[in-house]
């Protein structure tokens, strides 16, 4: 089992961070590879087993089932149910804790994914690089845009 892990520091308050981030569809307002996102059914984006179905700038199209949720953890796992990467069993968590110097953000993201060895480099650069450390620097972009 592969494992990726990714974090960063935002320079606003947790609960700004959260407020921006807590949207399980939010992700096409600030993550730059996301093209179009719609959860199905019509559900709320922090219900858990809603999905999201989505489009990326290059045209693949994702979805993802919402696992967990918590407001007072700031945080929330879900899985891949289908995807154009060669990967099984991906279950990911998005989580922000307080730094209370500063008055800053700590964003962990990180997954866990069977993938074969003639593919893991990719694509632990493709969910580490690309994905995870993409996203939270254009999430600290857009918040501090807000």
């Amino acid at each position: 089992m592969a494992r990726v892990y990714v974090s960063g520091i935002i320079d606003a308050p947790v609960d700004k961070v959260w407020a921006f981030a807590r949207d399980f569809n939010g992700h096409g307002e600030w993550h730059p590879l996301i093209a179009e996102s719609v959860i199905e059914d019509g559900r709320p984006s922090d219900q858990v087993g809603c999905i999201r179905n989505f489009n990326l700038t290059n045209g693949s199209n994702l979805r993802e089932q919402l696992l967990s949720f918590s407001d007072l953890d700031r945080s929330f796992t879900y899985n891949i149910l289908v995807s154009p990467m060669p990967i099984q069993n991906y279950v990911a968590t998005f989580h922000c804790l307080p730094l209370t110097e500063g008055n800053q953000t700590f964003v962990e993201w990180y997954a866990n994914f069977d993938v074969s060895e003639e593919h893991e480099a990719r694509i632990r650069h493709q969910v580490g690089r690309d994905t995870f450390a993409a996203g939270i620097k254009a999430l600290d972009a857009a918040v501090k845009k807000r």
